[in-house]
């Protein structure tokens, strides 16, 4: 009982700390509301939950990445795998998903404020989630002798080899923009204006 009266207490104690004062309290409640407002209209716009799944089509939610779709949708990677079989680690669950946030995050801010190179690079750790994927869907087709030349140190850089010192067309080919699949047809892009508004705008133009 005298835990229960405790607990209670505490409860009071925290909420009475988060609470506004008494004339704040209206104008914070309609700024928590905009800012809610906001953050569900770009959690909208930005169509994140499609980020969750393994559809390839959430990987052209930036347009810059539409030669790497359409390259990898010509290519025979597309029959057995999808973009994050490659490019996301596959080992647990916990691992995938903090992936994903990670790498989302840093891709959401770099396209909004437009700061991408015009030539994108993979980063280490998606290299090196690559090299994982390549190695665990190939392993029984990997030469002993193959495994020591991609462990081995490179000589010009230090660096352990990877599959793409050889392999380097796959899957996205030689050239990795639409030029290179000049009759590539990727998916168009989910609408994400209301149907009255489109209408409205339609109507005054």
């Amino acid at each position: 009982m005298l835990q229960a009266k405790e607990g209670k207490s505490f409860l009071k104690k925290i909420i009475s700390f988060v609470t506004p004062p008494q004339p704040w309290r209206f104008p914070v409640i309609i700024l928590l509301g905009i800012f809610s407002g906001i953050g569900a209209h770009i959690f909208y716009v930005s169509n994140a939950v499609s980020y969750l799944s393994n559809d390839p089509d959430a990987c052209i939610n930036c347009h810059v990445m539409t030669p790497q779709y359409a390259t990898w949708e010509r290519s025979s990677h597309a029959k057995v795998a999808t973009c994050n079989d490659c490019h996301v680690p596959q080992d647990n669950f916990v691992r995938t998903y903090y992936f994903k946030a990670m790498d989302g995050l840093r891709h959401a801010t770099m396209f909004t404020f437009r700061l991408e190179p015009e030539v994108i690079r993979i980063k280490d750790a998606g290299r090196n989630a690559v090299q994982e994927n390549c190695i665990r869907c190939h392993s029984n087709q990997i030469h002993p002798i193959a495994l020591r030349a991609i462990n081995n140190r490179n000589v010009e850089d230090q660096r352990p080899g990877v599959c793409w010192d050889c392999h380097r067309e796959v899957p996205h080919g030689r050239a990795r923009s639409l030029s290179s699949v000049p009759h590539a047809q990727t998916p168009d892009y989910k609408p994400i204006m209301s149907d009255w508004l489109e209408k409205y705008f339609n109507e005054k133009n």
